[in-house]
């Protein structure tokens, strides 16, 4: 695909498309086309994060070992947070079609930020955000459960 379509891709994940056309263009020609098939593993839980996935096609099972899981489809981006920080994988994602993704590495979100400072605030603020909103939530369920 061109790298239009990518910033296209790109353009519908919420945190990716804050970042501004610039930024968004450096991580198209940067990132990887994956394609994986029906039960193949994009990731394994504890497995060391260094990189997000844009789901470009398909759909993806994110499961963790307390049972939690989720189904991440086209325009997901999953593995969010391992574009800003070290971390083992806390689930496994498991293809449940044939599916294409979109590899972001951190290294390379990290130089996009880097040389996007406008764009490094605007996700700090959004981070920031759904912190306060997340420690709000806990606040209010705790209330609840006293």
């Amino acid at each position: 695909m061109a790298i239009e379509d990518d910033i296209a891709l790109f353009s519908r994940v919420p945190t990716l498309n804050l970042l501004g056309a610039a930024a968004m263009q450096v991580l198209a020609i940067g990132a990887e086309q994956r394609d994986y098939g029906f039960g193949d593993k994009l990731f394994v839980q504890g497995e060391p994060a260094d990189a997000g996935f844009i789901v470009r096609r398909g759909a993806f099972r994110v499961a963790s070992d307390d049972g939690s899981e989720a189904v991440a489809g086209q325009n997901a981006l999953i593995g969010e947070l391992a574009l800003v920080v070290a971390m083992a994988r806390p689930a496994t994602a498991t293809a449940l079609e044939p599916s294409s993704v979109l590899r972001i590495s951190r290294s390379l979100f990290q130089r996009v930020l880097e040389s996007h400072p406008d764009a490094a605030l605007r996700l700090r603020d959004e981070l920031a955000a759904r912190s306060n909103a997340a420690a709000g939530a806990m606040s209010r369920v705790s209330a609840t459960l006293r």
